[in-house]
């Protein structure tokens, strides 16, 4: 009994390989003993991803940054057994919601450009109008069918047509805050309530702008760590 049953042990699970015809075979199923990789840690922004490099906590040799999009940036080793990158740091901007493409109140527009844009000049001007219009009728006129006008407060007593400003060229906080906020095209609407929108029209360009800009403040934050050979990025 004790030799039948070491002759189905040695049978079933003695696993040898075979070359047929150039392919190689096993005689029993195999299953790969997965290495075990961190989860990311979490930051909110470029300057927690730089001292965390600075001070190498997790004593690396060299890691690659790479910046994913304006608003996220990662930070991985080089490759395990299991030819996976180790993600180590992953930094994701803590930035405010913003409607675009939808029509607000006056009251909350007029908050929105105050709270969640850079100030400049265009938005001094978009505040001057949502905050003085005194008639809810909103016309479009000229050639184009694309000008609008509205009836707004003009001096201390009076009112009068005022023309509304396209495009208008705005900062809105869309990257992480230790950057400038690049500048973009949007195309400034209003209707009946009356309301106000924002629509985006620079067809994106201003996310390679801030990739870009991020991989400069990581260029010279981290100088002495890319001339060491410690430090790879790529956006």
């Amino acid at each position: 009994m004790i030799k039948e049953a070491l002759q189905y042990i040695i049978m079933n699970f003695t696993s040898e390989t075979k070359n047929i015809e150039g392919q190689i075979y096993s005689t029993q199923p195999l299953h790969a003993v997965r290495q075990a990789t961190p989860e990311p840690l979490q930051v909110r922004n470029l300057s927690g991803l730089v001292d965390y490099i600075i001070h190498n906590y997790d004593e690396q040799p060299a890691v690659l940054i790479q910046v994913s999009s304006p608003t996220e940036v990662n930070v991985y080793s080089t490759f395990n057994r299991d030819m996976i990158r180790n993600h180590l740091l992953k930094a994701s901007a803590l930035l405010p919601s913003i409607p675009f493409e939808r029509f607000l109140d006056l009251e909350h527009f007029n908050i929105l450009l105050q709270s969640c844009f850079v100030p400049n000049e265009h938005r001094q001007t978009l505040l001057a109008i949502v905050g003085n219009v005194k008639d809810e009728h909103v016309t479009t006129f000229g050639d184009d069918g694309i000008a609008q006008q509205v009836t707004a407060k003009t001096g201390v007593a009076t009112v009068a047509p005022v023309v509304v400003p396209n495009p208008v060229f705005l900062k809105p906080f869309r990257t992480f805050v230790e950057i400038v906020q690049p500048e973009s095209q949007f195309v400034f609407r209003m209707q009946k309530g009356p309301t106000a929108a924002l629509f985006e029209a620079d067809g994106g360009a201003w996310k390679l702008t801030a990739i870009d800009s991020i991989r400069a403040y990581l260029s010279d934050r981290l100088q002495d760590q890319i001339k060491g050979g410690r430090v790879t990025i790529i956006a």
